[in-house]
């Protein structure tokens, strides 16, 4: 089944605008029937239209959703979408929540047709960021709060709290700033410093072609970055030059004191 960039695009941007729509039925029945939804990046995973329906339940269902594009990115057959979340808690607590969500499609046949689905959603925001915003709006935030961790506990059970909970586990210390240090050095074309950031880890353009640390270099050397959201073991971050953008993912290995991953998304320079 051969499908086009158009296609793949309309799939992903389906699932936000349902959300935003509340259309319950329409945003589960994107995915796949084993699909799964991490979001954060870092909590457990969500597998099957169950969970996923619970999930919606849990975070979407209550509350109105809207949001900001700023970019999609689109390698072989993952979507990387580039917003910023608009959640209103209640009328007076409004989050603003920066996020990178990406779409990994699957094609089925149908009848005499084939579709689309998504059967992974990976959602890269800052889960720390969004509880300061709480805390930041002081007394107002506590029933919204309350009723939340109410929701959570109904829908998700302890269980599920607690897996959720998991999105609070980091890159470990300076982690963020060892990302942000790699991609100073890529986009002010320092190949020693970059090379030394780097170190032993894999890199790849998308999930599959390997890339040489200076093939990487030759992709964002002149560029500069912005958007750095640390999410779990990762941090991803939008890169820009001369009207290219692409999108880097930085996972921590085991001892998260190091990079054991990289995965640049986006066009890359031949």
């Amino acid at each position: 089944m051969a499908f086009t960039r158009v296609d793949l695009l309309s799939t992903a941007q389906r699932s936000l605008a349902a959300a935003g729509a509340h259309d319950r039925d329409g945003w589960i029945g994107l995915f796949t029937a084993d699909g799964t939804i991490e979001d954060p990046v870092g909590s457990r995973p969500h597998r099957g239209a169950a969970a996923i329906g619970r999930f919606y339940d849990t975070f979407i269902g209550p509350r109105a959703i809207t949001f900001h594009p700023d970019g999609d990115i689109v390698v072989d057959t993952t979507v990387i979408r580039d917003v910023e979340l608009i959640i209103a808690m209640t009328p007076t607590l409004t989050l603003r929540v920066p996020t990178f969500i990406r779409y990994d499609l699957r094609g089925y046949e149908r009848n005499d047709d084939s579709e689309l689905k998504v059967c992974a959603l990976s959602a890269y925001w800052e889960l720390p960021a969004m509880i300061a915003q709480f805390a930041r709006s002081g007394l107002g935030a506590v029933p919204s709060g309350i009723t939340l961790g109410r929701t959570m506990l109904t829908e998700q059970g302890l269980s599920g709290c607690a897996g959720f909970l998991r999105g609070f586990r980091g890159v470990g210390s300076g982690g963020k700033g060892r990302f942000t240090d790699l991609l100073d050095a890529a986009c002010e074309g320092d190949e020693l410093g970059l090379r030394r950031r780097v170190g032993d880890a894999s890199i790849t353009q998308g999930d599959r072609a390997p890339m040489t640390t200076s093939e990487l270099l030759k992709n964002l050397s002149g560029g500069s970055w912005t958007k750095a959201v640390q999410s779990g073991a990762s941090v991803a971050a939008r890169v820009e030059r001369s009207g290219r953008r692409w999108v880097l993912i930085g996972e921590t290995g085991p001892d998260r004191g190091s990079f054991g991953r990289l995965r640049l998304f986006g066009e890359a320079v031949s």
